[in-house]
């Protein structure tokens, strides 16, 4: 009869680890991603294709020479210090596609600057195998001249503030407990747009992303068989937003208050657009 009892016992805990469970499931499409940077609708990365088309110009040449982190941040950690860094070491790829999805493509001619140096060694090889084995005077082999940007972009991830607001609730009754965690950290990106010819920095602008974490969990402690067994079970999860994928969104979001604030400081025209109604960044 006593194992009878114990088994009982032990079934109706384990239901109870497995409620605990499904609602700890439940819970984590709420945190699975962030909102995206001051942007609500579509993702940020929809809304630089649905950009209208420029008004009667040319493509922009434009070039990313330097857009790296500069905040020099460690992955955080409670109880060591770690090696790796807390953000991605190319940001720049992240720009680089952020311009070429504006208007599908239509706004930006982005030009190769990060790996130029390859880039010249592969025009010389080419140069001096057409001349070993075409001659130096086939005019019709001659390599066209690089493409020269009038604008630069650069800039980087200035800030990684980890634990920003951290706090949590639990409760225990009878030997069955529950808790609840979470924080949230922020990254910030800054660029600049630069004029090739001048040297003068047309737009400057910024934007943060809160990168949301949150855990749940539960555990059972309970004395069986009056007080000569003991059981006692735990379960939980975690959830942490990809750092990339706030980089990422942030990057677009900073793209897309650039050409915002271009279009109202005359830098460039959108179809049947003059002015752009900047609204506030929510807290």
């Amino acid at each position: 009869m006593g194992s009878v009892n114990l088994n009982m016992g032990i079934f109706k805990l384990l239901a109870v680890m497995c409620i605990l469970t499904g609602c700890a499931t439940t819970n984590q499409q709420l945190v699975t991603h962030g909102a995206d940077p001051y942007i609500e609708g579509t993702t940020t990365i929809e809304r630089l294709r649905e950009i209208p088309d420029l008004d009667n110009q040319p493509k922009i040449t434009i070039a990313v020479y330097s857009f790296t982190d500069q905040t020099g941040q460690r992955k955080p950690s409670s109880n060591f210090s770690q090696l790796s860094t807390a953000v991605t070491q190319g940001p720049d790829v992240w720009v680089i596609s952020a311009l070429k999805a504006v208007s599908d493509g239509d706004w930006f001619k982005v030009v190769e600057r990060k790996g130029l140096n390859n880039l010249v060694k592969e025009r010389q090889l080419i140069r001096s195998t057409r001349e070993l084995y075409d001659g130096e005077t086939d005019t019709g082999n001659v390599l066209k001249p690089l493409v020269f940007a009038g604008l630069l972009i650069e800039g980087g991830i200035v800030g990684y503030d980890s634990n920003v607001n951290s706090g949590g609730v639990g409760a225990r009754y009878f030997g069955i407990g529950v808790n609840e965690q979470y924080r949230t950290d922020q990254v910030t990106v800054s660029l600049r747009l630069v004029a090739v010819q001048t040297g003068e920095i047309l737009l400057s602008v910024s934007a943060t992303k809160t990168i949301a974490s949150y855990s749940q969990g539960g555990d059972v402690f309970r004395f069986l068989d009056l007080g000569t067994k003991a059981l006692e079970l735990e379960s939980g999860m975690a959830t942490n937003e990809p750092v990339n994928y706030a980089i990422r969104t942030t990057i677009e979001h900073a793209v897309l208050q650039m050409i915002y604030e271009g279009v109202n400081k005359k830098l460039w025209k959108m179809q049947g657009v003059n002015k752009i109604h900047l609204e506030k960044e929510k807290e």
